[in-house]
């Protein structure tokens, strides 16, 4: 009997594979279990859309994140800070206060953990920050911290 696996299952294989096992395995262990459905036209119609909703989402959101390197890749961060004597601050700068200059100047919404600054931020000066968008797409930006 064939079905469609709906969690991974050791020995058998993952989530959303089309496996062929016997008909008591699938009718007294799986399907009751919730652990597969079986592989009737209908059921492999829905996980073929499934799939391909799934490969369209990644698609788009890597489109998405493409974009938004392409327009951080000019932008200069301009962060403003209270610092003593040498151009030493007081405290240091972090990646949340990128993001949320970020947003401020540029109007640009990025979550604080996908910025990688390379060194703690604690004197005055330019800095290059790394943000990672997604998977294989990541853009430099430049952070300059001033003196309040």
């Amino acid at each position: 009997m064939k079905v469609i696996l709906k969690e991974d299952v050791k020995g058998l294989g993952k989530k959303e594979s089309l496996v062929e096992v016997s008909d008591g395995y699938a009718r007294n262990f799986l399907i009751p279990k919730g652990l597969a459905v079986e592989a009737t036209a209908a059921n492999i119609n829905i996980m073929q859309t499934k799939k391909e909703a799934e490969k369209n989402r990644k698609e788009r959101e890597l489109a998405q994140a493409k974009e938004l390197a392409e327009k951080l890749k000019g932008i200069v961060v301009t962060l403003k800070a209270k610092a003593g004597e040498n151009g030493k601050l007081f405290g240091s700068m972090t990646s949340k206060d990128v993001s949320d200059y970020l947003k401020k100047q540029h109007n640009l919404d990025i979550d604080k953990k996908k910025i990688s600054l390379p060194e703690s931020m604690k004197s005055l000066g330019t800095y290059e920050a790394e943000v990672k968008l997604y998977p294989g797409v990541s853009a430099k930006l430049t952070v300059k911290i001033e003196q309040e």
